[in-house]
């Protein structure tokens, strides 16, 4: 059975759930635009698709205390054409292979059996759209935090997900407020992998802007310069030139690298340069990009409108060329989907 739930004036389909019960309720109603998963049927865990119910790890797995451990998300599509297709999937593993070197993980998988192994789950649950969600991580084994001789493993979980920033969120855009944490200093943590612990620092901010009744939070770098969103890369445009910040202190996006390819092919400058969150406010337009965000419009930072309060033209173009080369209609973009 399938619910209309309305927060922060978005419109998502929630499944039905039960009670989360008194310890859950305030975690709960901070996630104003989460939902919970939709199950799927099989898992794939260390080379077998295991039932869903059935995916289970040992208490003592030890990233699940630590934090040391690498993941991505990716989107499958269904295109035009009436076929799924994975899109960047290559791209999405080899970052996910890098994270695990920067981490100092031995990976007992190459890139191709990775990539094999996400469209294997995607076609064994039969799924024509969904997220894709490979993790590798440290079993069980020995505790501490120099534990050396764990097996590590991998996991790939697929499910429906629709627009993480809401739908609403897409055509209109968010409304978004300068987080109180900071991203990490370069030297903290490794910004170039995609790791399990570093997401404490964006849960954080992601939560806060959430009680505070905003869609998302822009985190500022240690030296007080817009970096990122919890979860996104940053675009502003102003006088038709768009900036981002370079990727010294913020993940390598891959929607980001895609954003930017498309705005060169439309002849648009594209410079990646510091820059702070009053050139934010002062922009004509400014965007969020990522996996999950896809290309999602910003209408204010910090109670400031940002241009008319609305998706600006250039925002727009790349919104429609992105969703146009995820559904299979830009031949020329045709090396970004692997068919399934």
């Amino acid at each position: 059975m399938a619910a209309a739930v309305f927060r922060s004036g978005l419109c998502r389909i929630f499944r039905h759930r039960p009670s989360l019960g008194a310890t859950a309720l305030t975690f709960e109603r901070a996630r104003y635009t989460s939902r919970a998963v939709e199950k799927a049927q099989f898992i794939w865990m260390d080379g077998q698709l295991v039932p869903w119910d059935e995916a289970n790890v040992h208490v003592l797995t030890h990233t699940l205390h630590y934090g040391l451990g690498a993941f991505e998300g990716i989107r499958c599509y269904e295109c035009s054409d009436g076929r799924s297709a994975i899109f960047r999937l290559k791209d999405h593993i080899v970052r996910l292979n890098n994270s695990a070197r920067i981490l100092g993980l031995q990976c007992p998988y190459d890139v191709p059996t990775m990539i094999d192994a996400c469209i294997e789950t995607v076609k064994a649950n039969q799924l024509k759209e969904c997220y894709i969600r490979p993790l590798l991580y440290v079993g069980a084994g020995e505790m501490g935090l120099a534990a050396t001789a764990n097996p590590i493993r991998l996991s790939v979980a697929v499910w429906p997900w629709g627009a993480y920033l809401g739908d609403a969120g897409l055509d209109n855009g968010i409304r978004v407020r300068t987080s109180s944490y900071q991203r990490f200093h370069i030297n903290s943590l490794m910004t170039k992998a995609k790791a399990v612990g570093h997401y404490i620092n964006s849960i954080l901010a992601s939560i806060e802007a959430r009680d505070a009744g905003y869609d998302e939070s822009l985190m500022l770098d240690v030296d007080g310069y817009a970096a990122e969103g919890c979860g996104e890369n940053l675009f502003i445009i102003r006088d038709g030139r768009v900036k981002t910040p370079p990727i010294a202190t913020v993940l390598e996006g891959i929607t980001r690298s895609s954003a930017i390819e498309i705005l060169r092919a439309k002849d648009v400058e594209v410079v990646e340069e510091r820059f702070t969150r009053d050139e934010v406010y002062i922009a004509d337009e400014a965007f969020f990009t990522g996996t999950a965000a896809e290309v999602t419009p910003i209408s204010s930072l910090d109670n400031r409108t940002i241009g008319s309060g609305k998706p600006g033209p250039i925002t727009r173009s790349v919104q429609d060329e992105y969703f146009a080369a995820i559904k299979g209609e830009r031949p020329d973009r045709s090396d970004w989907l692997t068919y399934i």
